[in-house]
């Protein structure tokens, strides 16, 4: 079992079978309801996850809940617990409907306190962390592999935090002292405040998966500085922390990496009302974990068909695939996770078996299992398709009301239609 690793910049073996496999993957900053890009990682992680256990690999899959944060405190000044506590909900929520009970730990910052402050305290002893005015900054100059991960150049890197009182602008904050309007706040040896965004994660995954662990998931966007500055804080401390960096690539919206700053953002809630699980589950298989996916109507209504392509099969008499297939299938996600290959095969198959078992890794078996539409609803649709033609869109409009009344949802295809039921 190999994966690319980005601190490696190559494929890297996996330990063979039972592992363990420690799996940690970054999540959300919980402010706003979580947009469809934040799913990603999430769902990823939990294939992957899956896919190891039926490899009988022991795994344990940590996702972090980042509940304290600048974004926090400012889009809900005075009330920033309460937003947490709502958002963190929300997502709970939202990535409970994809049906990938995976994750073992939902970790949060606010739960993780103490052991973040003795990181912080043990980084300090060492010297690789000093106080100003109440904040504590990790010495980057101290740690001579800084920007291995990343790829920075140490001397290039800009000013992360800024503050002049800091001994280098590259220094970034592990402690920030408790500030006007900043309604939460701990106790440390530094006076009250809280823990910069870097140190939350180091010290939520040597809680749960201890120092050392195999796999660390999250999106290209947090390779710098996020990802660097957790390696470096752990490694300080003589960790080995995370052996391989999965970096999934971002999800674009017309081309652009869809960020709630930007306002080209679909929430995960919406696209679940709109095209349900099982579509946008296929929507995220149809690219390679590494790359960028686009976000478009175009995309979401070929994963639909794909998954209907998919339903067709159960329609019809089972029908046995080549000797290999299932082995061909494990080659293809065994190297690198593609699922792509994976995705390629499942549809060249007609055994029922065979199908069914690979639509589950992936969250995907309601496709063998959904209901078919009655015949007098398909009477109904056809009736509708020949009102459109006749442009009698009164009539047609009341067809389609009866069909969604039956609990059904008629969609046009170029030359055709289908019926799905309503989620």
């Amino acid at each position: 079992m190999r994966l690319y690793s980005t601190l490696a910049r190559a494929l890297v073996d996996l330990p063979d079978p039972p592992g363990p496999i420690g799996m940690y993957v970054c999540g959300p900053t919980v402010y706003a309801r979580a947009h469809i890009g934040n799913a990603r990682p999430f769902v990823l992680a939990s294939w992957y996850a899956r896919w190891l256990r039926e490899r009988a690999y022991e795994v344990t899959l940590v996702h972090n809940i980042t509940d304290v944060n600048d974004k926090i405190y400012e889009a809900a000044p005075g009330a920033s617990a309460e937003r947490a506590r709502q958002a963190t909900e929300w997502y709970l929520e939202d990535t409970g409907r994809f049906g990938l009970d995976e994750v073992d730990q939902w970790p949060k910052v606010t739960d993780t306190m103490d052991e973040i402050v003795a990181f912080i305290a043990d980084l300090v002893d060492r010297s690789f962390a000093y106080e100003v005015d109440g904040d504590v900054y990790f010495r980057v100059s101290r740690w001579a592999e800084y920007g291995r991960l990343s790829g920075q150049k140490p001397d290039q890197v800009e000013e992360q935090e800024p503050n002049p009182r800091k001994e280098d602008p590259r220094d970034f904050a592990l402690w920030k002292a408790n500030k006007p309007g900043e309604d939460t706040s701990w106790p440390s040896a530094w006076g009250n405040g809280r823990p910069g965004w870097h140190i939350e994660c180091s010290a939520m995954a040597e809680k749960l998966l201890g120092p050392a662990f195999e796999i660390h998931g999250g999106g290209l966007d947090l390779v710098f500085p996020h990802h660097e500055n957790e390696l470096a804080q752990s490694r300080a401390r003589g960790h080995d922390f995370a052996k391989v960096w999965m970096h999934n690539g971002m999800l674009r919206f017309t081309g652009e990496k869809m960020s709630k700053s930007v306002g080209n953002v679909e929430t995960i809630a919406e696209v679940l009302d709109r095209w349900g699980p099982q579509t946008t589950l296929l929507f995220f298989l149809t690219a390679h974990w590494r790359s960028p996916i686009d976000f478009s109507e175009e995309r979401m209504a070929a994963a639909e068909a794909r998954a209907e392509g998919l339903r067709e099969v159960f329609r019809n008499p089972s029908q046995p695939a080549p000797p290999d297939s299932w082995d061909r299938f494990e080659a293809a996600l065994d190297e690198d996770f593609s699922t792509p290959a994976a995705l390629a095969l499942m549809h060249e198959w007609r055994d029922h078996e065979l199908l069914r078992r690979a639509l589950a890794i992936f969250g995907l078996g309601a496709l063998a299992d959904e209901e078919q539409a009655p015949s007098a609803l398909h009477e109904l649709a056809r009736g509708r398709q020949d009102a459109r033609e006749v442009k009698d869109f009164a009539r047609a409009d009341e067809l389609r009301e009866e069909i969604e009344a039956a609990g059904w949802e008629v969609r046009d295809d170029p030359g055709g239609y289908r019926l799905v039921p309503r989620r």
